[in-house]
């Protein structure tokens, strides 16, 4: 399956085009002196990554703007069926038993034959978990009620109901016929399933969220509701196996109707809510590590990486250009060689000759790339650093972030070459062993044992070795049947289609890709029966379609991380074998196709229109929209939900690269350096160091005169990048810059992968050799035996021959 493409659109190494500014490669046209002066000024973005945006910026993000009317209509239904029952109170001023009551009735109101009359029902059940907003007049008055609400709901058994609602709906094969008959689909051809959605995606949302204020017992409903939605209660299947099979429904093309926003956000939060967030999964990492025996993290990455400031952006093209001029009325000096990084920190060989010879003494206490400049193939045009005031200098305790790591495999590899040159004998993987070598090796060899770090994707592996070498005498392993397991467990079957799947709807949805006759529709959510006739209207939908991709990306981005991160955790190689079929999906090229494009531009695009956002637009006045309010947009300095979805992917394409020479390779051949430097134009911490680390890997591959052209990135990878204490990962003469062999490498991971879930999860194919032996002789011969019809009809003759002329020893037998 041909995903991502053959990386189509991703720029060659033309010199022409590198010096031009373009806005398809991500170049600024601003002017190049206000840049040049501009640039180390701009501020940090001020960016908390998180599991989540704010809740009610999740909730807002639930509604295309095209719903909006809906929310009319569902309090209508609401009061429809609330008024004969109590008349003259609003619901707000009844009490706890009268609420129940209702919810009581409404649920059993769900459960009619007729379509018409479920719907409203359903309508009605959204309005209450909408939080009753006509009674509220604020959006904090809202959100209280929507937590009553919706803890109420769940209490009465709403959750279950709409889960089988759901199923019947999925199953509805007229819907799905009627869909695939039409030529253009709409909001109306999916409302019953977007209620239903809507309905649940606000339980498990809100459910979600821990309020100290809650009451104890709406603190058990919430736990025993997270492992309900983790366990195979609904449909003998976790909620998030059901909702990805309505993923690869949607993307086979049978059923076009569902709506594929909701599906995914909802599928997202039942991931999140289920498995646990990026704070949980530290604490799951560090309470492996002890029950392993391996000694704790030397630091907590969320907090390092929360502490580190950002790096200023290199320089645009056009700034370049400019230097080029300047630089070629001047006279070229001599290049000093530079022989290791620590020239870096003195002086800049590369730098043009001008009277700032001391700006990078500073770059310790700069944390600075402002003078970096883009790979332009063959020219090393620099444009000549920034100056900054004295007085606006800020010093930064010196020391790097990240406390160094060595691996096993390192230290044998540091041995054995020690010894092949000092003795010219090798032991194997004996790491112990010094006799022979020189006090400098002894010396080293301490210091790479101090750093050595194990981690616990290596035990695993080890452990899995020993299961497969010795199967009989290894015992039974103990699978913890916890949330990851139960759904990797129920995803496994169908793991490749639902990896093809979600690449293909991150294709649809990225601003990179144009629009193809044969690529999915995912606007089926968003486009209203009729569409729009004024210039108003038109630049609406343009908002409400741009801002649907943006959370389409955002929640696939967010998926595929939460459970490569937690696979990895539970077991490696279930992270291998998602990781793998993503691959073969092509999601390298596919991210890199999204990366290529104006980043800043994606990052700060402004495509949302707050007053229609809920739940403001519910409790206030609407304001007259204009074609000027629309196109200024909100205030906010960037997109929140962008800016997630492109660390998302920048750590996503870590996880699929860390450690595999081959997919490395792949960076290399897609050309993804010119794409990654430009992403370092965002002023922000946690992207840069995602950017950074993915240059590092593929520095050595890259050339010479890359890193020559390229000193300052280099100098930011050394400064925000954990070390690894003997990787040479600057100079380009490590032995694993070798040809690569992608097939090879692959192929003898794939293999593993199988062997471990051939021997953990297929008990139909094991072994007969290994199965256990039935030596009772009652039960043996108790069995009942089918015997062959031509045995049958010459049994007589058997007997004959085999018993009657036969003689038999009484007297041996018995002794």
């Amino acid at each position: 399956m041909d995903v991502g493409g053959n990386g189509g659109g991703l720029p060659v190494n033309n010199k022409q085009r590198a010096m031009l500014p373009n806005k398809s490669r991500g170049e600024f046209t601003r002017n190049p002196r206000k840049d040049s002066e501009g640039l180390s000024e701009s501020p940090d973005l001020e960016f908390e990554y998180s599991d989540t945006d704010k809740w009610a910026a999740e909730l807002s993000e639930l509604y295309s703007y095209t719903e909006g009317p809906e929310f009319a209509l569902n309090r209508k239904c609401f009061e429809e069926e609330f008024r004969p029952h109590v008349s003259d109170k609003k619901w707000t001023e009844l009490d706890a038993a009268q609420h129940r009551a209702h919810a009581m009735r409404l649920l059993d109101s769900l459960e009619v034959i007729a379509r018409e009359k479920r719907l409203k029902v359903a309508r009605a059940i959204l309005y209450m978990a909408q939080g009753t907003f006509a009674e509220c007049s604020s959006e904090a008055e809202v959100q209280h009620w929507m937590r009553y609400n919706i803890f109420l709901l769940l209490d009465v058994g709403t959750f279950s109901a709409l889960v089988e609602l759901l199923n019947m709906e999925i199953d509805n094969s007229a819907a799905c016929s009627s869909a695939v008959r039409k030529p253009a689909i709409s909001l109306a051809d999916s409302t019953d399933l977007r209620v239903l959605l809507n309905i649940m995606y606000l339980m498990v949302e809100t459910i979600q969220q821990d309020d100290p204020a809650d009451k104890p017992e709406w603190k058990i409903i919430r736990e025993t509701f997270r492992a309900e939605l983790g366990s195979p209660l609904f449909n003998n299947e976790p909620i998030s196996v059901m909702l990805f099979g309505m993923v690869t429904k949607f993307c086979s093309g049978h059923a076009p109707h569902f709506p594929m926003k909701k599906v995914l956000l909802l599928l997202w939060k039942s991931i999140l809510f289920t498995l646990g967030g990026f704070e949980q999964l530290q604490s799951i990492k560090v309470h492996k590590r002890d029950e392993l025996g391996l000694p704790p993290l030397p630091e907590d990455s969320i907090r390092v990486i929360r502490s580190m400031r950002a790096a200023s952006p290199p320089a645009s093209a056009s700034d370049l250009i400019e230097q080029q001029q300047k630089r070629a009325r001047r006279e070229h000096k001599a290049l000093i060689k530079q022989d290791n990084l620590d020239a870096f920190n003195e002086k800049d060989p590369y730098k043009a000759d001008d009277s700032r010879e001391d700006e990078d003494d500073n770059d310790d206490n700069d944390n600075s790339i402002e003078a970096e400049t883009f790979p332009l193939e063959r020219d090393e045009v620099m444009p000549p650093p920034i100056p900054h005031p004295p007085s606006e200098r800020v010093s930064f305790p010196k020391g790097l972030p990240w406390a160094p790591k060595v691996r096993e495999k390192d230290i044998e590899n540091f041995l054995e070459s020690s010894r092949s040159k000092f003795i010219g004998y090798t032991l194997g993987s004996d790491t112990d062993t010094v006799v022979g070598l020189p006090r400098p090796i002894h010396e080293s060899i301490k210091t790479l044992k101090q750093h050595k770090y194990v981690s616990i994707a290596e035990m695993q592996v080890s452990k899995e070795e020993e299961f497969q070498k010795t199967p009989l005498s290894g015992g039974e392993e103990e699978v913890e049947m916890c949330s990851t397991e139960l759904l990797y467990q129920g995803i496994l079957p169908s793991l490749p289609q639902y990896m093809i799947a979600l690449l293909k709807i991150l294709l649809a949805a990225a601003p990179t890709s144009k629009a193809k006759t044969d690529s999915i529709n995912i606007l089926a959510d968003v486009l209203p029966e009729e569409m729009p006739t004024t210039v108003l209207q038109s630049m609406k939908l343009g908002v409400d379609v741009n801002r649907h991709k943006e959370i389409i990306v955002k929640a696939i981005s967010a998926i595929l991380l939460l459970l490569l991160k937690h696979f990895k955790l539970n077991h490696i190689y279930q992270f291998e074998y998602m990781a793998q079929h993503l691959v073969f999906a092509n999601c390298i090229p596919l991210i890199l196709k999204f990366f290529n494009q104006n980043i800043m531009s994606y990052i700060t695009a402004k495509n949302s229109i707050s007053v229609l956002d809920f739940p403001y637009c519910v409790v206030h006045e609407l304001p007259e929209l204009t074609a000027e309010s629309l196109e200024a947009g909100d205030n906010n300095q960037f997109c929140w939900r962008n800016l997630f979805s492109c660390i998302n992917l920048l750590r996503i394409l870590n996880k699929l690269t860390k450690w595999k020479h081959s997919r490395t390779m792949m960076l290399v051949v897609f050309k993804s350096a010119p794409i990654l430097k430009r992403a370092l134009k965002v002023k922000q911490a946690m992207m840069q160091l995602y950017v950074l680390k993915l240059l590092k890997v593929q520095t050595k591959y890259l050339g010479r005169q890359w890193r020559k052209s390229n000193m300052k990135t280099m100098s930011a990878i050394y400064q925000k990048v954990r070390h690894r204490l003997n990787d040479d990962w600057a100079y380009g003469n490590d032995l694993d810059a070798r040809p690569w062999d992608f097939q090879a490498e692959e192929c003898a991971l794939r293999a593993n992968i199988e062997r471990f879930n051939s021997r953990r999860y297929d008990k139909s194919h094991s072994n007969p050799d290994f199965l256990p032996v039935d030596n009772c002789l009652q039960s043996v011969l108790g069995q009942r035996v089918d015997l062959p019809e031509d045995f049958q009809m010459n049994y007589d003759l058997w007997l004959e021959r085999e018993v009657f002329s036969k003689p038999i020893s009484w007297e041996e037998l018995l002794q």
